[in-house]
């Protein structure tokens, strides 16, 4: 949850590659990112965050424009913050270490266990990214299979979001 009572902005970005976005915002940093067709279970999520919520498109505007210029490959890196205080401490951990993978990189489920420190928590780590409530933000498409393979993607169309994700930043998938 994000301080007592602060606010929770919503705002849109549409006509992306990827389709409509929903992004949420509170003055500590950017708290979600979900497509339009998962409107219900962005309002889920910001419900159980207890924070008012309310439309203001020109507070999300510095994030959505961030997020536009990387899906047209204009930007390789977002400048905002993130209210990461909105996340469970393993989720943290774990979305932490993945949001450290660099542009057109890869990890598996096994490196981020490994990096956090819990060498057999790959499945955790899976859970985490499945739940991760800023995709694109923070890069759960750059985390691949032990093959090598892409495995699970909850965002926009599945696994092929995934892999577009994925081309656009020039990243190697076997």
């Amino acid at each position: 949850m994000t301080s007592p009572a602060s606010k929770i902005y919503l705002g849109e970005l549409n006509n992306t590659p990827l389709g409509d976005l929903r992004i949420a915002v509170s003055a500590l940093g950017l708290v979600a990112v979900e497509w339009a067709e998962s409107q219900p279970k962005l309002a889920d999520y910001l419900q159980r965050l207890k924070n008012p919520v309310e439309p203001n498109q020109k507070m999300i505007q510095p994030y959505a424009k961030e997020l536009g210029e990387y899906l047209k490959g204009k930007r390789r890196d977002f400048t905002f913050a993130i209210d990461w205080a909105t996340l469970k401490p393993f989720q943290l951990k774990a979305l932490k270490a993945v949001f450290s993978i660099p542009y057109g990189e890869t990890r598996t489920y096994a490196d981020i266990a490994m990096q956090i420190g819990h060498p057999n928590a790959y499945r955790a780590v899976g859970r985490a990214n499945a739940t991760n409530p800023m995709p694109i933000v923070i890069p759960c498409h750059r985390v691949i299979g032990r093959d090598g393979k892409l495995h699970g993607y909850g965002g926009g169309d599945g696994l092929p979001t995934k892999e577009w994700l994925l081309k656009l930043e020039g990243a190697v998938i076997a």
